[in-house]
């Protein structure tokens, strides 16, 4: 997570450390933004290291172009299509996969992305900016029940059904088609505002994270990722939401965690699901001094986890 003036990158000392980076190894950026955590992890690697970057918004892409380094694939895809990219770029298997999770503050800072009530710009919140639905094309169409659900489950807002049955009322009257009108109705039907939060946050990330299935999206890449690393390969995942943390938490826990059977069944080991990961140190947060040059950095969590090698198994005579 970039801000456009400073270029300030999350975690970017901690998660290139986690990924414990070989000289010669191959790796994956798999949010490439604005490349912070990509130009770190160009600089440790030599000369016949590699680098998957992924990005599904094209001024990320854009962005890459600027990097002239011949050890960097730059992919226009989603996370999500991971291995996909991997087999265009003719790799078989990684030492590392990087994740950052969200909106990356470039997408925040450039109003006209739509992804902020700060301006007044065009509904569209889309990531990739040159294909699916905006959040002005879902809100003309969703009914009340579609609405609420969406703010409700991705924004954990309680006053979900409120917001949407303001919606519905005011685009029988006129088209919401800005940022300005969705966040100025919101306020209208939030009847307690929490301090320091506009009322249109909830909203707005809610609709976002709909939107650009953020959530299916991480869901889809972490199988993707583990499939893909090489055993003793690092998986790093840092994200900015409880929501996208619980996925990360739950799916790591999971594949760290043998087949739970009593111990005195009549079966081989070698019966039993193994864990394909192991969970690396604790969650990792940014530091009190990063947080006050990068307010963003406060909500940000890193999880990471090693892929584990597989013995041979024994024959049975």
């Amino acid at each position: 997570m970039t801000s456009s003036a400073q270029h300030l990158t999350v975690l970017l000392k901690e998660a290139v450390e986690a990924l414990e980076i070989k000289s010669s190894g191959v790796y994956v950026d798999g949010t490439f933004g604005r490349g912070g955590h990509s130009r770190a992890v160009l600089e440790r690697l030599g000369p016949n290291g590699r680098l998957l970057a992924l990005d599904r918004d094209p001024q990320a892409v854009a962005a890459a172009k600027g990097i002239n380094d011949q050890r960097l694939v730059m992919a226009h895809r989603s996370f999500a299509e991971l291995t996909e990219a991997a087999r265009e770029a003719g790799i078989d298997a990684v030492d590392g996969v990087l994740l950052d999770i969200g909106v990356s503050s470039p997408q925040i800072d450039e109003g006209e992305r739509g992804f902020s009530f700060r301006f007044d710009a065009p509904l569209d919140m889309r990531m990739d900016t040159t294909q699916g639905e905006t959040a002005a094309s879902f809100l003309a169409v969703a009914d009340i029940k579609q609405i609420t659900e969406v703010i409700r489950d991705y924004g954990e807002e309680r006053f979900a059904f409120q917001i949407a049955k303001k919606i519905v009322a005011t685009r029988s009257e006129r088209p919401i088609t800005t940022t300005g009108q969705l966040a100025a109705l919101v306020r209208e039907a939030v009847r307690t505002r929490e301090p320091g939060q506009d009322p249109a946050t909830r909203t707005f990330q809610a609709l976002r994270i709909h939107v650009n299935q953020e959530l299916e999206q991480l869901a889809l890449v972490l199988p993707q990722a583990v499939d893909l690393l090489a055993p003793g390969g690092r998986l790093a995942v840092i994200s900015f939401h409880s929501l996208e943390d619980r996925i990360v938490k739950r799916f790591i826990r999971e594949q760290a965690s043998a087949d739970n059977l009593p111990k005195n069944l009549p079966l081989r080991s070698v019966d039993l699901p193994q864990p394909r990961l192991r969970l690396v140190g604790k969650p990792v947060r940014a530091s009190a001094s990063e947080i006050e040059v990068n307010p963003r950095a406060r909500s940000a969590v890193m999880r990471v986890a090693e892929k584990i090698g597989r013995e041979p198994v024994p024959e049975v005579a």
